[in-house]
């Protein structure tokens, strides 16, 4: 019954006409910067951080969440019709999907895949309803000394599911360490990394870091790209599918559904990898495995299915642990930490209106994305044919406006300027940037609960195992580094890259 009225509560919240107003604006800038390709969710949540600030807390957690689960469908669409998927998780979809668009089955393809995504979707909102609230139960009796073993758990496995090099993963959360302990160290008032700079005495704004690492960079590296003008279009004729679909479609999008939530609770994790999971998935498990990348429907619904329930459960353990499970979640921890909302489990018990508005406007975002992006298909592909010269001198006016917004000074626009520079060298060098987001979110608390952990138990640092539950939690991280070591373990994850790329 709790669980019931918690539901109520939420969706008395959610289908409020402002937050249903925000939710809407939400999942279409999603499903548009979905769409094209080298705008992702993170660059937009990063531009959109400060216009968040004169928004109620509910209404700008739905409107960033509606982006990020909405870019995950919006990806779809175009990886479909004309094999240009807009988001990374999509690229597997246009495996298959977009042999179906040029067997003249457009519309199933399509329909397919939204269908998938709302089942995962709506399967998906229930989970994180009935899961977040047994972890916070558990999360409350955490101390400094579990806390600090549960970052470093996220650390490692932010670390080791990392793209790329495992040194260069290291390197990046080393320095977003560094640069989260930028300012003046609450205890001692001592200056840390000012370098004489009053600016600096309060540290790095989180808006102008993770706006130049994120939104910058991407208009440098892409700015100088052609747009297709003409992209090929495959005509849309029936969008229902046939019986025979659903029977194939069904067990698919379930299975990624499962798959999706795991990976997506997961640190490090997310709807990339979770779509290329659940692909990998269904061709094992399938009698036929010759039909996929020929139009086979388990390739679609099982990958859609998979990301965007990833995209909605790795909710659970930012709401719950106060642990971002991805870039993108790190973003939207900034967003409530911008509002005075500390994330953990105290989150559910003294804000219960944003946590259930939250968790219930997921599925009224979900139906949205249905009632909405079928009939506009044609719209959203003529996106594609906007030239990024046109695209991106905009996107940086806005840009500037939010960062001089912040605090009516012009040190934050070029502290993001610097970090689009570095953001930009760390794109040409395959650095991951989302490690560093993360070290720079979890620096500080980390620092905060290691001081807490020690002065407790009076300067003994063995306290850190000598508390079952963190020393269970350091010996996981210790495990998960080892693994790593292993040749087999090392040779398997460079392929799982080595097919995402």
């Amino acid at each position: 019954m709790d669980l019931f009225s918690n539901l109520l509560t939420g969706f008395a919240t959610s289908l409020q006409p402002a937050n249903l107003l925000y939710c809407f604006v939400g999942v279409v800038v999603g499903t548009a910067i979905g769409v094209l390709p080298g705008l992702g969710p993170l660059a937009t949540i990063s531009m959109l951080l400060p216009l968040t600030y004169a928004l109620d807390p509910v209404s700008a957690l739905i409107m960033l969440s509606g982006i990020y689960y909405g870019a995950q469908y919006g990806g779809s669409t175009t990886a479909i019709l004309v094999n240009l998927p807009g988001e990374a998780s999509s690229v597997v979809t246009a495996i298959d999907g977009h042999k179906m668009a040029q067997a003249g089955r457009a519309g199933a393809a399509l329909a397919l895949a939204a269908l998938a995504s709302v089942f995962a979707g709506t399967v998906c909102t229930f989970f994180v309803a009935g899961f977040s609230p047994l972890l916070a139960t558990v999360a409350l009796s955490f101390g400094p000394a579990e806390y600090f073993a549960l970052m470093i758990v996220g650390l490692v496995a932010a670390i080791i599911l990392a793209h790329g090099s495992l040194l260069k993963a290291i390197g990046m959360v080393l320095v977003g360490l560094v640069l989260g302990s930028v300012g003046i160290d609450n205890n001692s008032g001592a200056y840390r990394f000012t370098f004489g700079s009053l600016e600096l005495s309060t540290g790095i704004e989180f808006v102008s870091v993770a706006m130049g690492l994120f939104a910058f960079a991407d208009i440098i590296a892409h700015v100088g790209e052609k747009t297709s003008s003409t992209p090929i279009l495959h005509r849309i004729s029936r969008l229902w599918p046939s019986k025979q679909d659903f029977r194939e479609a069904t067990p698919a999008a379930a299975r990624g559904t499962l798959l999706g939530s795991v990976l997506g609770i997961l640190p490090g994790g997310g709807a990339a990898l979770a779509s290329f999971s659940a692909y990998t998935l269904e061709k094992k498990v399938s009698k036929h495995p010759e039909r996929f990348g020929n139009g086979a429907v388990e390739g679609v619904a099982g990958p859609e299915a998979a990301n965007n329930a990833a995209a909605q459960t790795s909710f659970i353990p930012m709401l719950t642990l106060g642990i971002p499970s991805n870039g993108t979640m790190a973003l939207m921890m900034g967003a409530m930490m911008i509002h005075n909302i500390a994330p953990g489990p105290q989150v559910i018990t003294q804000q219960p209106v944003l946590f259930w508005g939250l968790i219930t406007s997921m599925f009224v975002g979900n139906v949205m994305l249905v009632l909405l992006n079928l009939p506009l298909v044609g719209i959203w592909v003529k996106l594609i044919s906007v030239p990024y010269r046109y695209l991106y001198p905009a996107i940086l006016v806005f840009c500037v406006i939010g960062l001089y917004s912040i605090q009516n000074q012009t040190f934050e626009i070029m502290t993001a300027a610097v970090f689009g520079f570095v953001g930009y060298l760390f794109m040409r060098m395959k650095c991951e940037p989302a490690p560093l987001l993360l070290g720079f979110i979890l620096g500080p608390m980390l620092e905060s609960n290691l001081k807490r952990a020690m002065l407790l138990a009076k300067g003994d640092a063995t306290t850190f195992v000598t508390r079952p539950l963190s020393a269970i939690l350091l010996l996981i991280a210790v495990l998960l580094m080892l693994t790593v070591i292993l040749p087999q373990f090392r040779k398997k994850r460079e392929e799982v890259f080595t097919e995402e790329a």
